[in-house]
């Protein structure tokens, strides 16, 4: 297969990336008084009349939680009170919501029903782990060969934190990660990781777990790896896209989906380690 360049932007015919700003918008909704966010340059990657799949830039949240900070919920309510897909009524007895949450720090595809039907068809489709779910992430260490890995994941809750174990532990829930090296340098490797079970923070702590933490993530990465991508790049958070969503075969209110896939551009920062790094330099064959 010849080489190409990682790409940098929705290329499948199925997929479409549109920016939307529009005036902040201070509707409450729910009896949980969430609010309506102004939808400020978010980015769709594919719309129908059910469903939505937006670029989730890091550093915000999926879902609202305790702390109040805005969440893509809140933003996805906005756009759709905007542009008139949603109504104060409908908010009485539905409320639109994310069906795959990605971590704070984590960018990427993420799919959001409109409707409760498509909702509904959503999240049974991730709840089946029928949708195949794919990452790019840098790591440390130089990797040349794919690999299935397997263990148990205990999670802390007081801490936010979980642990990885090859051996099953009291309360501790079994994880499956696969990887493929794209690209690596003396220090460091691109992978594509396929998730085929969704734990919280299930990358971050089995790629650590053997070794090959990520670049960035404070919580189970390498303080000398970290700060090499700090002090160069200016680097904060884990580096970890979710890129890529494959459905299968579909009909219903989901068919428009069917056996397609919709990737989600790269963040511009992801995109200049990758040059200054030489991991753009090599064949993405892999990446299909």
């Amino acid at each position: 297969m010849a080489e190409k360049q990682l790409e940098t932007k929705s290329s499948t015919p199925e997929t479409r990336s549109d920016c939307f700003s529009v005036m902040k918008l201070f509707q409450k909704f729910s009896q949980q008084e969430q609010t309506a966010r102004a939808v400020t340059d978010l980015d769709i990657i594919y719309e129908d009349t059910d469903i939505l799949l937006i670029n989730k830039p890091a550093g915000m949240l999926s879902q609202p939680d305790d702390t109040k900070e805005p969440s893509m919920v809140e933003y996805l309510i906005g756009y759709l009170l905007q542009n008139g897909s949603l109504t104060e009524e409908n908010l009485r007895t539905f409320h639109p919501s994310v069906c795959n949450r990605l971590d704070k720090n984590t960018s990427g595809v993420i799919a959001a029903g409109k409707s409760l039907a498509g909702l509904q068809e959503l999240s049974t489709l991730f709840h089946d782990r029928t949708v195949h779910k794919d990452y790019l992430c840098i790591v440390k260490g130089k990797l040349t060969r794919s690999r299935h890995i397997r263990g148990y994941l205990h999670k802390d809750a007081n801490l936010n934190k979980v642990s990885v174990s090859p051996t099953k532990e009291k309360d501790a829930q079994p994880i499956e990660t696969q990887y493929t090296p794209i690209c690596n340098n003396e220090h460091a490797t691109l992978l594509k990781v396929r998730l085929i079970t969704g734990r919280t923070h299930q990358i971050r702590a089995h790629l650590a777990s053997e070794g090959h933490p990520l670049a960035g993530d404070a919580k189970y990465g390498s303080q000398e790896f970290n700060r090499y991508f700090r002090d160069h790049y200016g680097l904060k958070h884990q580096l970890l896209h979710a890129y890529r969503l494959t459905f299968p075969e579909l009909e219903g209110k989901l068919h428009n989906l069917s056996e397609k896939h919709f990737e989600a551009v790269l963040p511009v920062q992801f995109q200049h380690i990758l040059k200054e790094e030489h991991l753009e330099e090599c064949s993405y064959e892999n990446l299909e």
